[in-house]
């Protein structure tokens, strides 16, 4: 682990520049071995400078940990993945109630319950927050039927986290601290009182009309979706110490196993009770990614080896230098390569007819607009709405080009990448249902 030590000292204030990004904190667990690093200032308003001891907010990860409580429920005899939510939870309404009647544990844990996801409604900083945004689900749009597909939802994490409220008889952050947080010695915060006690990162974003990056004005997303990830902040080490908990708790590595797979997208190979499974085999690697204002966080574990990655960014292309922190420590310590991004296939070619996708799709969050023009052109737009709209989420347009059947290749990246989108289902006319990139928006028009 010396030699990594090594690199990361030389290699990551480098990476830092070439990527864009203010402040990095990288940690590596390999075996009982632990090595970390920290380059860079964790707001460029201040110059605080980043350390090791320096805490991050891990966004999306957040939902691993929820997934644990909820795992610890199970453990307990409490809880059984495949009954429904209802049996816990007797007042959670949808807008769909057959839907609410048929939505399981599991399918939360898994992004297969087909409502609305991307709610960040705030209902306020009180400990009965989450009880009021599990109400308000009553009103979000069943998007389709339980378990039918796979679709990234945050709102599910957050009637998982009111199950554990619930059940435990306290608020989700004290149960995060009391089941999780403490068990495991980690130094973590759950919500801004606590982050202002550590060295603190700050997240940098730029806007539709300044593509600088500055930090951002609001630390943290609303309470209510702390199970989700709007919340929990900590070291690079510590978010490993979580990972090697995994790895060392026997009842902990049934959620490792796959659930369900994952439309072709360039992401994973498929999901489990939790994490996302970026590959089976050879090497089965599992993590999960997590993004908040400003702020990306990446886990990477590689349970045969025992070997997890952590590395936590505040602005700009965190993407890529994860990319290439991990994948020379995968290559150097395990022999393996991080799974390969997606690239665009030479010599792909759209359809003749474009009338199957072109259309306008919807979320709470977003409107796109796919339309083809007369030379036999595909183009997508999408601007924010609801709350993305109101942190100045900026606009994104690009041309659609041939990729892999209804999957299509964005010529221009967004936030740094290429994030391919798939037309999926039927809307009984032969245009596709849903728009998904991740998120499965319904046609409207």
């Amino acid at each position: 682990m010396q030699g990594i030590a090594t690199w990361l000292e030389e290699r990551l204030p480098r990476l830092l520049e070439e990527h864009g990004v203010p402040a990095a904190a990288v940690a590596v667990g390999y075996g009982d071995e632990v090595v970390d690093a920290a380059a860079g200032v964790l707001s460029t308003a201040t110059g605080v400078e980043a350390t090791t001891d320096a805490i991050f907010q891990v966004g999306s990860v957040t939902k691993v940990f929820t997934a644990t409580l909820v795992q610890q429920l199970v453990a307990e005899g409490l809880v059984d993945l495949d009954r429904p939510v209802r049996d816990y939870l007797p007042g959670l309404r949808l807008a769909d109630d057959d839907a609410a009647a048929g939505t399981t544990v599991r399918r939360l844990l898994t992004h297969t319950a087909g409502f609305e996801g991307d709610v960040f409604t705030d209902t306020g900083k009180g400990d009965e927050c989450l009880a009021r945004y599990v109400n308000l689900l009553a009103g979000v749009p069943q998007l389709f039927a339980p378990g039918a597909m796979w679709s990234y939802n945050n709102a599910a994490f957050c009637v998982l986290g009111r199950l554990v409220e619930v059940l435990r008889g306290r608020p989700y952050d004290a149960c995060l601290r009391t089941h999780l947080l403490d068990p495991l010695g980690l130094q973590a915060a759950t919500d801004p009182y606590e982050a202002v006690l550590h060295r603190v990162a700050v997240g940098h974003v730029a806007t539709a009309a300044d593509t600088t990056l500055h930090p951002t004005p609001t630390w943290a997303l609303a309470r209510s979706n702390a199970p989700a990830g709007s919340m929990l902040a900590m070291r690079a080490r510590d978010l490993v110490a979580f990972a090697r908990h995994h790895l060392t708790e026997p009842g902990l590595a049934g959620m490792r196993a796959p659930q369900v797979a994952l439309p072709a997208l360039g992401q994973g190979a498929a999901w489990g009770l939790g994490w996302e499974l970026f590959r089976l085999a050879p090497d089965l690697v599992v993590g999960h990614d997590g993004n908040t204002i400003g702020q990306s966080a990446f886990l990477r574990v590689l349970p045969e080896h025992g070997l997890a990655v952590a590395v936590l960014t505040n602005g700009g292309d965190g993407k890529a230098l994860h990319r290439a922190v991990a994948g020379h420590v995968l290559r150097e310590l395990a022999g393996t390569d991080l799974p390969a991004v997606p690239a665009p296939v030479p010599g792909a070619t759209l359809p003749a007819d474009l009338s199957r996708y072109a259309g306008t799709y919807a979320s709470v969050v977003g409107e796109t607009v796919v339309r083809a023009d007369e030379h036999g052109r595909l183009w997508l737009d999408r601007r924010p709405l609801g709350e993305l709209a109101e942190i100045d989420e900026p606009p994104y347009a690009t041309e659609l080009v041939g990729w892999q059947g209804d999957t299509f290749w964005p010529v221009t990246p967004d936030g740094g990448a290429h994030q391919p989108v798939a037309f999926v289902g039927d809307d009984g006319t032969g245009r596709a249902a849903y728009l998904h990139t991740g998120r499965a928006d319904r046609r409207v028009r």
